[in-house]
């Protein structure tokens, strides 16, 4: 797939995707970052880290400006976005990687999550799910 059709295929997919679906794309490229920033760090690729924390920052506030506060989940959602923003700024001040981990185990565990509520809210189709 040249660049070209692979852009369409994203925007195509982000277009047609629920709400549950988006969360979960969101959460992906959050560890994607989270993940290129720990080999950035480990590898001491300064550029690299920078690079991937900033990314990994800018989808959690994305995942931040998406919360429904009409639900109280999302006051503890929006709470644990805020540490793994902080834990994220201390990897990028201090270049270490514990931070950025405890932020990805965080990530990984959530994504799970809506993982798991999308497939009980798709094999009930009366069933809606919200961010928070």
């Amino acid at each position: 797939m040249n660049p070209s059709q692979l852009q369409k295929y994203q925007q195509t997919s982000v277009q047609t995707a629920t709400g549950p679906q988006l969360v979960i794309m969101l959460y992906d490229g959050a560890i994607r970052f989270t993940k290129m920033a720990i080999d950035g760090i480990e590898q001491m690729d300064v550029e690299k880290a920078h690079k991937g924390l900033l990314k990994a920052q800018a989808v959690i506030n994305e995942l931040i400006a998406s919360l429904n506060f009409d639900y109280v989940l999302s006051k503890d959602l929006s709470r644990i976005y805020e540490f793994m923003l902080y834990q994220l700024i201390q990897a990028n001040l201090k270049k270490n990687s514990t931070s950025a981990k405890i932020v990805l185990d965080h990530l990984l565990d959530l994504k799970e999550a809506w993982v798991q509520a999308a497939k009980i809210v798709s094999s009930d189709k009366t069933g809606v799910l919200n961010h928070g």
